[in-house]
């Protein structure tokens, strides 16, 4: 069954976030208190694999849960095979809606500096929040459901 890892927030952008015991996912808005939230984008919530995270740390590097920058890192689910419009229940009550597959570095980070390379442009994921609720690490993932029209 896939699982949340941990959740993870920061005040400021452009730094790592931070795993915390919880999080609250807001409607249209992403995790309450991270600098990202209620940004006006549809890249409200990041989303990295747990997997993802340990091709890094084969690679040499000493990262974790945050490290990339992503609020929820997950095991069990292939995040980069789900399309655009997937729906994902997490926990009790929260759904997400995948909005976008990688994303574009316009500016290298220093993970890219250290190792030539960095995992969250190719198999990180970002969603709008749907329905919002508390999430917390051990909650599980489900697919909902896909809209086809994304």
């Amino acid at each position: 069954m896939a699982e949340i890892v941990a959740v993870c927030r920061s005040r400021d952008k452009g730094t790592r976030k931070e795993p915390v015991a919880s999080v609250v996912l807001k409607e249209g808005q992403g995790v309450a208190g991270d600098a990202h939230a209620d940004c006006g984008t549809h890249r409200q919530v990041s989303l990295l694999a747990e997997e993802s995270v340990r091709k890094m740390a084969e690679a040499g590097l000493r990262v974790g849960p945050g490290d990339f920058a992503e609020n929820i890192t997950t095991r069990g689910i292939s995040l980069v095979s789900l399309p655009k419009g997937t729906r994902l229940a997490l926990g009790e009550e929260a759904v997400l809606e995948v909005s976008q597959i990688g994303k574009e570095c316009h500016t290298p980070c220093a993970i890219f500096h250290q190792v030539g390379w960095c995992i969250m442009p190719r198999e990180g994921i970002f969603a709008r929040v749907v329905s919002g609720g508390l999430v917390r690490p051990g909650d599980g993932i489900r697919i909902e459901e896909q809209d086809d029209r994304a």
